[in-house]
């Protein structure tokens, strides 16, 4: 049909000339401190998988034992035949472990984000969302038939002024946000939505593991309750996969009703065991966050004064650029120094916006993140004047 096609090649095009062509690269070892491509070796300063889970033996094997106890896939949908003990004892560990009396396991944290949205709003009913929140819940809400709200970032004020006008609300934040590494003042927040009789969702995929105690993530670190809290397995797991949190009543409601899980194969019974080894392992390894804490303290302490740098409480390391053009070349003068950063661009940040989004790991040391440091300074003195 020629019009997909001129359609397709048109936007290829626009997207060319803006300098904003995204492309995959095949990577050797990407889940761990030090990746190769095309047989150079980087340090590897991309990567969500904050605890450093993602090539730990310990949870290899606990996979390779869930193979062996449970075979390769699940076989069926949850409500089929794909729901087996492993599954159950996911469920368990992490009701257990967050203080939630129901978790439904979906297969990513998009079909997680996804479900909560289409399968509690109805048309009577307001969303309103953190301006920056994620693709996958503000799509989410631009297809829900209720109406959809956005607040200015961490505004709490502005926030209080949209649920005036709405009486019935979910608010949904993230707990921790990926491109920023900043924090959402859920305390405020959760306060507003009990005052406004407003229902409070949290995203808490990148603070789960990392903030709180033992690692119970951005809620628990603000000691707040929302009524739903989506934890995803794809970064400080070391996996992949998500659950919503929620009450039993809840929790029933999304088995009927939400499709993402209902008509999705579940995930490998072999997954769910290894991520209940994950579990246990953010619980009881201190050291994980600990070792977080101090390189990223050797970050603050040797790029505060630079005026690209912004201060973040979490392992995520934005260093500012503004035009997707300057961001490339630093990423592309850190790489030659072998040091594998990625340059984040519009439309993924706004306009003017473009920076660096360097993540620091437990698998990283401190003269690793020295050299990031020492790259970054040279790179600001070259391109940021």
């Amino acid at each position: 049909m020629p019009a997909f096609k001129n359609r397709i090649n048109k936007a290829l095009e626009i997207r060319k000339s803006q300098g904003l062509t995204r492309t995959l690269k095949s990577l050797v070892n990407s889940n761990q401190a030090t990746l190769s491509d095309s047989g150079q070796s980087y340090v590897n300063f991309s990567s969500n998988d904050y605890l450093g889970l993602a090539s730990d033996k310990s949870l290899i094997g606990a996979w390779q034992d869930g193979l062996d106890k449970y075979g390769v896939g699940s076989g069926a949908s949850p409500l089929v035949t794909g729901f087996s003990p492993a599954h159950q004892n996911l469920e368990s560990k992490l009701c257990e472990w967050l203080g939630f009396d129901r978790a439904i396991l979906f297969s990513s944290g998009f079909s997680a984000n996804q479900a909560l949205i289409f399968s509690l709003l109805d048309k009577q009913d307001t969303l309103v969302q953190d301006k920056l929140n994620h693709a996958s819940l503000i799509e989410a809400g631009m297809l829900s038939s209720a109406t959809m709200k956005r607040f200015q970032h961490n505004n709490v004020n502005n926030l209080s002024r949209l649920l005036s006008q709405s009486e019935s609300a979910l608010v949904v934040t993230e707990g921790v946000f990926s491109m920023d590494g900043d924090c959402a003042p859920l305390s405020e927040i959760a306060a507003l939505c009990q005052k406004q009789n407003a229902w409070l969702a949290v995203d808490d995929a990148h603070g789960i593991g990392v903030l709180g105690d033992k690692g119970a993530g951005s809620c628990n670190a603000e000691n707040i309750k929302p009524e739903l809290l989506v934890v995803t397995f794809g970064k400080a797991f070391g996996l992949s996969g998500a659950a919503i949190l929620c009450s039993e009543e809840v929790g029933d409601y999304l088995t009927q009703f939400a499709r993402h899980h209902v008509y999705s194969t579940a995930m490998p019974p072999s997954q769910a065991h290894a991520l209940t080894h994950a579990c246990q392992m953010i619980q009881t390894q201190d050291w994980r966050r600990e070792k977080l804490q101090e390189l990223q303290s050797v970050y603050r302490n040797a790029l505060s004064d630079l005026s690209g740098y912004v201060e973040t409480q979490t392992p995520i390391k934005p260093f500012m650029c503004g035009e997707a053009d300057t961001a490339m070349s630093i990423a592309q003068h850190l790489k030659e120094q072998q040091i594998w950063t990625t340059a984040i661009r519009p439309p993924t940040v706004p306009q003017g916006g473009a920076r660096l989004r360097v993540t620091l790991t437990a698998n990283h040391n401190v003269e690793q993140v020295t050299k990031l440091t020492g790259a970054i300074r040279q790179a600001a003195d070259l391109y940021l004047g």
